[in-house]
């Protein structure tokens, strides 16, 4: 018979938190493990073997730490308990210090948020930032939901999968960002499989992973209309962010991030060339009169980007942040101006080119459904079979009727 108990070791400094430690005892022998978690005397109920959380009228981020110490704690035991369980079930005659030995190796092996960590600095290093950006996102929102208790890469089953998604669902996050995090963190997993840190369990086996067909995001061309008809003279933030949309439904649809960084050398013959950053794909526009008129609002960059959103040539990524930051925020007060019960984001711009455009009558393989499939890339290669000519010729009968 093998037993695990948490005892509280006090500090010999007066007014300095103890030391929590596991006590293993097999075949009357014990053996202490020293865990990272301390505590004061007076939160700790040895008979219990519990930390004493204080109550809600107290320091609310003393209980919160409190709150992962235990849930640490409770970790640790469930390992011991598994590490002896698989001992005994050997069948071989197994001592105290093997217990000790398995559960350092275990408390050494990569946890899973480390090992995310390392995968974002990795995508940092291979220039891929924005990518980066979405797997911290997706481990905020995990870490959150454990409370920051990390989690071992062999911990990770099916169950802990379903309760991630079960606590977002009742947060009311939206299905496709659900499975947003679901697939980027089922990523990170994969590829410590590929490393060899953890055996193949399929843990996302059982949740959400697919992408849910969004709503109809367009607004009909009266709105746009009256959006350019606006005097926000004497709004300078919310004329900038009426301008950016704008200038994204001229270019039917372009996105904040290739806008943000268009160069003015992009700009050459009458026409607009960019490769998208999203899908790599290349892209030919001609340039119209009213996005030259935006553009004469602005005086030329310090930068040698082509709208004023990264205005100088450091630190590019922190302005483009700050920008879109801005006009996400000030597109819900357009909104309220307009008096639209759905508020403006960028992508409405490039839905209502698209609803606008078969409107029109122009072909059905060019709008895609207003840009609606599930692949985009069924879109591109329509979009690339009929040349920019046919695109061209339906984007300014568009902007005439502005």
């Amino acid at each position: 018979m093998t037993s695990v108990k948490v005892k509280f070791r006090p500090s010999t400094v007066d007014g300095k938190e103890g030391r929590l430690y596991y006590q293993i005892i097999h075949n009357s022998t014990v053996r202490f493990i020293n865990t990272p978690c301390k505590v004061f005397p007076s939160e700790w109920d040895g008979k219990r073997e519990a930390v004493i959380r204080p109550s809600a009228s107290a320091d609310d981020r003393r209980g919160a730490v409190l709150q992962r110490v235990q849930e640490q704690l409770t970790l640790g035991r469930m390992r011991l308990r598994k590490i002896i369980m698989s001992l005994d079930d050997s069948g071989l005659d197994y001592t105290v210090d093997d217990v000790a030995v398995h559960f350092r190796e275990w408390a050494q092996q990569p946890t899973f948020f480390a090992f995310m960590r390392g995968e974002i600095s990795r995508l940092h290093t291979l220039g891929r930032v924005r990518t980066a950006e979405t797997y911290l996102s997706a481990l905020h929102s995990f870490a959150t939901f454990r409370r920051g208790l990390d989690v071992a890469l062999d911990e990770w089953n099916a169950d802990l999968a379903v309760s991630y998604e079960a606590c977002l669902k009742a947060e009311g996050i939206a299905l496709n960002t659900i499975s947003f995090y679901m697939r980027i963190l089922r990523a990170v997993y994969n590829r410590a499989v590929d490393c060899g840190l953890t055996e193949q369990r399929y843990p996302f086996r059982r949740v959400y992973t697919g992408i849910e067909k969004t709503r109809k995001r367009a607004v009909p061309l009266t709105v746009i209309r009256h959006l350019k008809q606006l005097d926000l003279s004497a709004e300078a933030s919310l004329d900038f962010t009426r301008d950016m949309f704008l200038f994204s439904f001229y270019t039917r649809g372009m996105s904040f991030v290739d806008m943000a960084y268009l160069r003015r050398n992009d700009l050459k013959g009458g026409f607009l060339t960019y490769r998208r950053r999203k899908t790599g794909q290349r892209l030919c526009i001609r340039w119209e009169g009213c996005m030259q008129a935006l553009l004469d609002k602005y005086p030329v960059n310090e930068s040698p980007y082509l709208l004023p959103i990264i205005r100088r040539s450091d630190d590019e990524r922190r302005q483009y942040l700050n920008a879109i930051h801005l006009v996400n925020r000030q597109l819900k007060t357009l909104s309220r101006k307009l008096g639209l019960s759905s508020p403006l984001t960028m992508y409405v711009a490039r839905h209502s080119w698209a609803s606008i455009a078969r409107s029109k009558h122009i072909p059905l393989s060019v709008i895609s459904e207003g840009m609606g499939h599930h692949s985009e890339r069924t879109t591109q290669i329509y979009l690339a079979s009929l040349g920019n000519v046919v695109i061209d010729r339906a984007n300014s009968r568009i902007l005439k009727e502005l």
